[in-house]
């Protein structure tokens, strides 16, 4: 069973982590490329703000962006303010997040996301906690996947896992870091096993699955590591 408020501690902790982190930058810093192909760490920081006001409005039951351009404009916009700019708007949207979060709610109900996608209310702020912690090791500050905790990493592959549940072009496939296992891809036929399976260490399986990594440190036993589709 999702728990909501532990979920939305797990995000108050994870943003001062990354606000510690930013803290020790300079204005350069902030503009240098991060990870994510085209932005820089300002774009990167500017977008978690923004996606802390896009949740606000999940849970408030509006429309998450004004629309796609919206929200990339609003990004580019916002990634070459200075870097105390920055941080402050990470601050202030994460308390806002934080205070419609504890608005009395029903967080059995279900709200709609991006593109249409419908979640149930109590999975928001684990969603929050998502962005918050791959972010992070976007910003290619020595916080990498390993760093995670160990909870969050779990929890994300087997969300990433039931993603591409079902997906036709991904061969039935068993992921597995030697002591837990997750099932993803086409679903195998009755009575047969899974067509490949991808074995590793947590932190790579997760880094494969979010688009990450290459998964290059992964061994895959029956075929070749599938290709997924992007998130």
């Amino acid at each position: 069973m999702i728990d909501h408020v532990r979920d939305l501690a797990s995000v108050r902790d994870a943003t001062e982590r990354l606000l510690s982190a930013a803290s020790a930058w300079d204005n350069a810093a902030a503009a240098e490329p991060s990870r994510l192909p085209g932005w820089s760490r300002g774009h990167v920081l500017t977008h978690l703000a923004r996606n802390a006001d896009a949740l606000v409005n999940v849970l408030a039951g509006r429309p998450m962006y004004a629309s796609a351009e919206a929200r990339d404009g609003d990004i580019e916009r916002g990634a070459p303010r200075p870097l105390a700019e920055q941080i402050e708007d990470v601050r202030l949207s994460a308390a806002r997040f934080q205070d419609e979060a504890a608005r009395p709610a029903d967080w059995s109900r279900t709200v709609e996301l991006r593109n249409g996608v419908t979640d149930s209310a109590s999975r928001v702020p684990f969603r929050r906690w998502v962005e918050v912690e791959l972010h992070h090791v976007d910003l290619g500050v020595g916080y990498e996947l390993e760093d995670l905790p160990q909870e969050f990493v779990e929890r994300e592959i087997a969300f990433l896992t039931d993603r591409f549940a079902g997906n036709p072009d991904v061969p039935a496939t068993r992921v597995t870091d030697s002591t837990r296992a997750w099932s993803t891809g086409r679903a195998p036929r009755e009575g047969d096993e899974p067509e490949v399976t991808v074995s590793g260490p947590a932190p790579d399986l997760l880094g494969w699955l979010a688009g990450r990594r290459d998964g290059s440190a992964l061994t895959a036993d029956g075929g070749p590591l599938p290709v997924l589709p992007p998130l």
